[in-house]
C-alpha cells in the first residue's frame, strides 16, 4: 500500500494545500511533501498528526479505495491552478505523481516574466502560442513568438519567459519530466 498517494488524495478531497495541511499539523511543508511522495514513512503517530489536521480517522485512511485508473479527461473547470500574480498556469491534473509528462494552459499578463534570473531545471520543454505575444530567452538567443509560432528545448539551457505587448499572451506547453 502507498501511504503517499493515499495521503495526497485525502488531502486532495480535504480541498486544502500541502501549506497549510503542514500548518494544521504542526510540522514543515517539506515533510508532508516527503510523506506524499514516499520520500519518507512516516510513523503511526505522525500520520495520525497529518490526519487529525484533515479530520480523516486512521480507520477511514485505510479503509479509503484505491482508484482504478488514472484520470485522462479533464473539463476546463478541473484544471489546477499552479501559478500565481501575473501569470496563470493551470495544470492538467492535480496529481502528477507516476506522470513522465506535465502540460499547461498558460496566460501572462502584459509585462509578466519570470525574472531577472533565468530557470534551469532537468528535461525537455516546448509549447504554442495561442495569443498574444511572448518573449522567450534560452541561453543568449532570445525571440518573441506570437500566435501559432513553438518552441521546444532542454531545460537544462538557462531561459526565462516575458510577455510583450498590450495583450495577455496564452499559451499551451508542455514539460518532461514534470517540475513543481
Amino acid at each position: 500500500m502507498e501511504i503517499g498517494s493515499r495521503l495526497r488524495r485525502a488531502r486532495e478531497k480535504a480541498g486544502i494545500s500541502q501549506r497549510t495541511l503542514a500548518k494544521r499539523a504542526g510540522i514543515t511543508n517539506s515533510t508532508i511533501s516527503l510523506m506524499e511522495s514516499n520520500g519518507t514513512n512516516p510513523s503511526i503517530g505522525a500520520l495520525k498528526r497529518v490526519l487529525d489536521a484533515m479530520s480523516v480517522s486512521l480507520s477511514d485512511f485505510f479503509a479509503m479505495d484505491e482508484p482504478d485508473r488514472p484520470q485522462s479527461f479533464y473539463k476546463a473547470s478541473e484544471l489546477t491552478e499552479i501559478g500565481k500574480g501575473s501569470v496563470s498556469l493551470r495544470q492538467v491534473g492535480s496529481n502528477l505523481a507516476g506522470r513522465q509528462l506535465q502540460i499547461l494552459s498558460e496566460t501572462w499578463q502584459p509585462g509578466a516574466d519570470t525574472g531577472k534570473i533565468s530557470l534551469t531545471h532537468e528535461g525537455e520543454e516546448g509549447g504554442v502560442v495561442i495569443s498574444g505575444f511572448i518573449e522567450i530567452t534560452v541561453d543568449d538567443e532570445r525571440c518573441i513568438l506570437g500566435p501559432g509560432d513553438a518552441y521546444n528545448f532542454d531545460s537544462r539551457r538557462p531561459h526565462r519567459f516575458r510577455c510583450v505587448g498590450d495583450e495577455p499572451a496564452r499559451c499551451i506547453s508542455a514539460c518532461t519530466p514534470p517540475t513543481v
